[in-house]
């Protein structure tokens, strides 16, 4: 007889680590199963009640989150292998046990909670914003053409997951690659009619070691994005660019 929803539960295998120094292990769960579960509300369950599949008592697992509507990213990890949100991961289409690590590429704090440090330096050395002096009324400022505004749109939507990094194989601890993140928001702050201004600055730190170069082309990236960004186009865009600001160089 098949088994029915009151029955029916939810098998997890979690690595967890105790602290940032610490070695990594498993540990395994089982909770009861119901209808329409995200990973979030599995974690939620096994925070009320941290019991083992074995019955034994154990320290209530760490994650990050806040929307649970995949907007903030805060609860990416590598769930059956895959990087991803955990609040857009359905159980009923995930392959049992579901399997929880934290993301590699980045240093991990506790459990699943990893330090995105690496990802928000990245951003200050681009100067990913517009420098606007907010202490005046400077008016409503120069309208951006629809057709740019439109794909402008589409990048703007990078919530800081670090999925596309965890995705990408050139970055990693043995180099300074500074990740696609990173260089598709350089494209999105130099079509700004202000960030403009900053253009050559951003291309030029694209333009050092672990910079654009990094890239191995091998699109992951934009696989795995879970907002759709097209991150290879704007690779191949900023790739233009840096180029054209290398002759400008040149010609002085």
């Amino acid at each position: 007889m098949a088994q029915t929803t009151a029955t029916k539960t939810v098998k997890f295998v979690i690595t967890r680590q105790d602290g940032p120094d610490s070695a990594p292990y498993t540990e395994e769960f089982e909770i009861p199963y119901r209808a329409n579960m995200n990973v979030i509300s599995g974690l939620m369950e096994i925070q009320r009640n941290p019991k083992k599949s074995d019955g034994g008592n154990t320290a209530p697992v760490c994650w990050e989150s806040n929307c649970l509507e995949e907007v903030c990213g805060a609860c990416s990890m590598v769930i059956n292998g895959k990087p991803r949100q955990a609040c857009s991961a359905l159980i009923d289409k995930l392959e049992q046990p579901v399997r929880l690590e934290p993301m590699r590429t980045f240093p991990v704090v506790r459990d699943l909670v990893i330090n995105r440090e690496r990802m928000f330096n990245a951003l200050k050395r681009v100067k990913a914003w517009i420098p606007i002096d907010g202490t005046y009324d400077l008016g409503p400022g120069p309208r951006l053409a629809e057709e740019k505004r439109q794909w402008a749109y589409e990048l703007s939507k990078c919530m800081t997951c670090g999925v596309c990094m965890e995705a990408c194989p050139n970055v990693n601890d043995r180099n300074s690659f500074i990740g696609p993140q990173a260089i598709s928001q350089v494209r999105l702050f130099n079509v700004h009619p202000t960030g403009e201004m900053n253009k050559a600055e951003r291309l030029e730190t694209l333009m050092e070691d672990g910079g654009i170069e990094g890239c191995g082309n091998s699109q992951n990236c934009v696989r795995s994005c879970p907002k759709g960004i097209p991150l290879t186009t704007s690779i191949a865009a900023i790739n233009r660019d840096t180029t054209k600001q290398l002759f400008k160089k040149w010609l002085g």
